[in-house]
């Protein structure tokens, strides 16, 4: 249920009705904007009398929310988020640019892809530590030592780093971490959600291989009812019974989510296609409709790469991606700025 308010209403009496609401037992989520307030009440909001909140003096309309997830949800919360990431800003027409290998393989190979994407403009660092893998044979990623490695680039670079937890074990050593990312496998590990939202780190939160929309939103519910609102949406592709690409890209998730709720959304054109040379115009797709962000792998070395080379671009491939994007940022579906 939202609370609309009257334009210039009395501040007392809306402390009043905020105390009466929260002796109720109801959490509140206040917006404010340029002309009207709503507050957001989260809770079993059935047994609340709508006519006695209506014909206070102080409101101006009452609404009930049909959809399961409240936080989240841009009718509670009209103006877009922006999570802050040392320095670093998306959403609310900050747009940005994450890159970096799918994992980090050793210390010259991060390294490099360091700089040469911090050249081109990323904004963010990515870098997988733990690596979820289909066979239990394929690289699983350095562990701490990834971690570790990916630090040391941020030092020598200063961009912010985004590596993804497989485990709520391996919490305590994300401390340093800039950004957590929860992968598509674990998008409904409810109890790993849970826990997220007792931190105030960044969460980039990928879309399930199978989920639909309501889903990916339900998830991002789990971890900002536990308090944590730097929620940051991606959409990665799904499972379809498309067999040229690895996954199939749904670049309308982008406006869809826009509408339904205010946290930023990213796009990952590599995990979306698998396919290199689709990468590009996939991405220029996620950005003119109106994607806040893109997360993109870049390798200095594909062919070798210990994970996903086909579908990673090399340093020169990502800085022409880079300036295309700048082209074509004036004219996509939500105004942005990459800085």
């Amino acid at each position: 249920m939202i609370i609309l308010l009257k334009e210039n209403a009395n501040l007392k009496q809306v402390e009043n009705l905020k105390k009466f609401l929260t002796s109720r037992g109801f959490g509140l989520h206040e917006s404010v904007g340029e002309q009207h307030t709503i507050i957001g009440l989260v809770g079993d909001t059935s047994k609340l009398d709508i006519d006695l909140i209506s014909s206070l003096d102080v409101v101006e309309a009452v609404r009930r929310i049909q959809e399961p997830y409240k936080n989240a949800n841009r009718k509670f919360h009209a103006a877009d988020t922006v999570v802050d990431v040392g320095g670093a800003k998306i959403g609310g027409g900050h747009f940005m640019m994450i890159a970096g290998p799918c994992s980090v393989e050793n210390h010259d190979q991060i390294l490099s892809v360091a700089r040469d994407v911090k050249k081109s403009g990323a904004n963010m660092l990515r870098g997988g530590a733990f690596k979820p893998r289909t066979s239990p044979y394929a690289f699983q990623g350095l562990h701490e030592k990834g971690i570790e490695l990916l630090l040391e680039a941020k030092r020598e670079t200063g961009l912010p780093i985004i590596t993804e937890i497989m485990d709520i074990n391996h919490l305590p050593l994300f401390e340093d971490v800039d950004v957590i990312q929860v992968g598509a496998r674990n998008m409904q590990n409810f109890e790993l959600l849970k826990e997220l939202g007792q931190t105030r780190k960044p969460i980039l939160l990928k879309r399930g291989l199978a989920n639909t929309i309501q889903e990916l939103l339900m998830s991002a519910e789990y971890i900002m009812a536990g308090g944590n609102e730097n929620v940051i949406l991606c959409e990665r592709g799904i499972r379809t019974f498309e067999t040229a690409t690895r996954n199939t890209l749904d670049i309308s998730a982008v406006p869809v989510l826009h509408k339904l709720t205010h946290l930023p959304v990213v796009v990952d054109p590599s995990h979306g296609t698998g396919v290199n040379e689709l990468v590009h115009p996939m991405a220029l797709a996620a950005v003119a409709a109106g994607a806040d962000g893109l997360i993109i792998e870049v390798h200095n070395d594909p062919v070798h790469a210990l994970c996903d080379g086909k579908q990673s671009l090399t340093p020169e491939q990502f800085d022409a991606l880079a300036s295309a994007i700048r082209s074509i940022l004036p004219f996509a579906a939500k105004e942005q700025h990459w800085a």
